[in-house]
């Protein structure tokens, strides 16, 4: 027989119980402040620093030729992020990349991290922890510091 709970069920809508109630809250970091999760904002303007800087040399040393441009940005982070866990961008933006569980990422996940950042598609599909694919996939995030 059918009663109230199985047709009143879908009225209180979808169980929430597992999800988080903030970026970074399955990671154990904190919801503001130092050692949180950057949030888009941060991450969009540090990228366009980057990309900008970047551009200026191609201007200057390739004629802005657009493989040069992506060549230039992508070295910059995997030399400033491999070695110092952040980029210009990150930087000026007070954010940088460290390992789940803290951390430097190093030199290979810089690599990776970088040539699937130069990808775009694995930096716009993210997590409900705002990592990207390309985080995802070096087990990295990127955190205000």
């Amino acid at each position: 027989m059918v009663d109230r709970k199985d047709i009143g069920s879908w009225l209180s809508g979808p169980d929430t119980s597992g999800i988080s109630k903030y970026p970074g809250e399955r990671l154990g970091l904190p919801e503001s402040g130092p050692g949180s999760v950057a949030r888009a904002g941060r991450r969009i303007v540090a990228i366009m620093i980057d990309w900008g800087i970047a551009l200026l040399i191609s201007n200057f040393a390739f004629a802005g030729d657009s493989w040069a441009t992506l060549a230039i940005f992508a070295a910059e982070q995997i030399l400033l992020i491999g070695t110092l866990g952040y980029s210009i961008g990150h930087r000026l933006m007070g954010i940088h990349v460290v390992k789940v569980g803290g951390g430097a990422p190093g030199p290979l996940a810089a690599l990776v991290r970088s040539v699937l950042l130069c990808l775009v598609i694995p930096a716009v599909i993210f997590d409900a922890d705002h990592r990207g694919l390309h985080d995802k996939a070096m087990n990295t995030l990127l955190i205000r510091r």
